[in-house]
């Protein structure tokens, strides 16, 4: 008999995501997390006494173009989020500093304080992009296929009200698009560095998107669940329980399950075996899945998905306790204005952005290519702790420093578990010259997430936090690769979902639920069995 209708393997935010539909619908479903908890890269757990970390993704801004809150009902399971404004903050060392909020002109009149022709710049760049990043999500919440593809990227969302001249834009990197856009180095400082999260650099041709998505933070805002980012997947945990699912931690997989050439369970390495009578949906990254499946993935599909480039890891955290808030010189915390309905200074809300001008980028990324570690890597300060207090003691504070770039495989031969510290303490360092209260002392404890740390941990394959490089040749239909798009796997019986699908890293959720629009499809259709 079999234990399920859907087994997931892996509990990432998308897979539990893809679950929750599936047991919405009524099916019985089961989820294996090799981890002691739930949540994949969405997770967060007490490592220093009293002091809440995040281990993984922290900022919630892509899930908020979905619908899968309010269809899930999750709010009804303990997820309650905390609406965040300003978004980012960005102190540079010329003492100047902006910031950017979601409303646009409130944003614009903190960018003429330095530069009132990019003021302008900035308002006409939202403008102009907005209907192509709109565009960007519809084709983030459907399946890649040709139609979509040129439903909401070609025909939709005034894309072709000035085609060719956008399409020669796209073509571009984002580090020239955004040096041509804007006068001053400022803004597109700002704007590149958040394009750098997906991963491309920013002289990576047709990278142009990454900046092009910049209108979006002006619509969806940014959250931050309350308790810490992995409150997302403690209530998606909880959906499915109250669906009748069940989750199962500390069960890694160790092999597929096949029977007449059809994925029909999994094992863990435990010993027990657990089965599914309709199919069996994988979170895992998709190399591991290449290797659970063994010899029973058919060598043509193994060949075309082992192609798929994970590259060199490209950032890593330092998690920290801290005694106070960092004072930034260009914005002291004491003449600071307040973010409104928070007890904190409007640039500790933020996401604090340390990169003071698209060479800086350019010189980091240069290093990472050298295979060692950035000598001045640009860096994003987070503090949830002004937003969230459940996260700290009384009076103290967390501090997140996630820093690009950072080769997995360094070219020296050295090893991350010996050089964890000196790069921790370079990139404290950097925050050091913004907020020279940001001392050593002042940090009671510390978690540091090298890209080893990452693949070791949280199972991202040499440190890639988006499973594989989100070049334009591994996006869209092209994702995992040629043929593996559509979310059904190389083996009948077996779905994929997770960032190695499309739409790619971060928290969205997207790869969840159309996964799981694929499966239903095919069960609604009797073609699963």
């Amino acid at each position: 008999m079999s234990d399920c209708d859907i087994l997931v393997v892996g509990a990432g935010h998308n897979a539990l995501v893809c679950a929750a539909y599936i047991a919405q619908a009524g099916y019985k479903v089961i989820v294996l997390e090799r981890r002691h908890k739930a949540g994949g890269a969405v997770v967060t757990e007490e490592i220093v006494p009293g002091y809440h970390f995040d281990l993984g993704g922290s900022a919630h801004i892509l899930i908020n173009h979905t619908p899968i809150v309010s269809d899930l009902k999750l709010t009804d399971f303990g997820l309650d989020y905390i609406e965040l404004d300003p978004l980012f903050f960005a102190p540079f060392p010329d003492g100047k500093h902006l910031t950017i909020w979601r409303d646009l002109d409130k944003t614009c009149a903190s960018i003429a304080a330095i530069s009132p022709r990019d003021a302008d710049n900035y308002r006409n760049f939202v403008n102009r992009w907005k209907p192509m990043a709109e565009g960007m999500v519809g084709a983030f919440l459907n399946a890649p296929t040709p139609l979509n593809l040129a439903r909401y990227l070609v025909f939709g969302q005034g894309f072709s009200t000035n085609g060719l001249e956008n399409l020669q834009e796209l073509m571009k990197g984002y580090g020239q698009l955004l040096r041509q856009s804007f006068a001053e180095p400022h803004v597109p400082a700002v704007i590149a560095w958040m394009a750098a999260q997906s991963g491309p650099p920013p002289t990576e041709l047709l990278s142009a998107p990454f900046a092009l998505w910049h209108p979006m933070y002006h619509v969806s805002g940014m959250k931050r669940p309350r308790g810490g980012s992995g409150m997302l997947t403690q209530a998606l945990q909880k959906m499915i329980e109250a669906h009748g699912g069940q989750v199962v931690v500390d069960a890694p997989v160790v092999k597929m399950l096949v029977e007449r050439g059809r994925v029909v369970g999994a094992h863990t390495s435990s010993g027990e075996s657990y089965s599914a009578r309709r199919a069996v949906v994988s979170g895992a990254h998709i190399f591991t899945t290449l290797k659970l499946l063994g010899d029973h993935a058919p060598a043509k599909a193994r060949a075309a998905i082992e192609k798929a480039r994970v590259g060199n890891g490209f950032g890593m955290m330092v998690r920290c306790a801290i005694d106070e808030l960092p004072d930034y010189s260009a914005k002291p915390t004491a003449t600071s204005d307040r973010a409104p309905g928070f007890d904190a200074a409007s640039q500790h809300i933020a996401m604090q952005f340390i990169c003071p001008d698209l060479d800086y980028l350019d010189r980091s990324y240069g290093d990472f290519l050298a295979g060692r570690p950035s000598a001045e890597p640009a860096v994003i300060a987070m503090t949830w702790s002004a937003a969230d207090p459940t996260l700290a003691p009384a009076g103290k504070h967390v501090l997140f420093l996630w820093g690009q770039y950072f080769p997995y495989e360094l070219a020296n031969g050295e090893h991350w578990d010996v050089i964890a510290e000196r790069e921790a303490e370079r990139i404290l360092a950097v925050l050091q010259r913004y907020a020279p209260n940001m001392t050593r002392d002042k940090i009671s404890g510390w978690l540091i997430e090298t890209p080893l740390y990452l693949e070791r941990e949280l199972g991202l394959h040499r440190g890639n936090v988006m499973h594989l490089e989100m070049s334009v040749d591994q996006m869209f239909a092209l994702r995992p690769a040629a043929g593996f798009s559509k979310y059904r796997g190389p083996v009948p019986g077996l779905y994929l979902t997770g960032a190695s699908t499309h739409p790619g890293g971060g928290i969205m959720g997207a790869a969840g639920r159309n996964a799981a629009a694929a499966l239903l499809h095919d069960l609604t259709r009797n073609r699963v069995w």
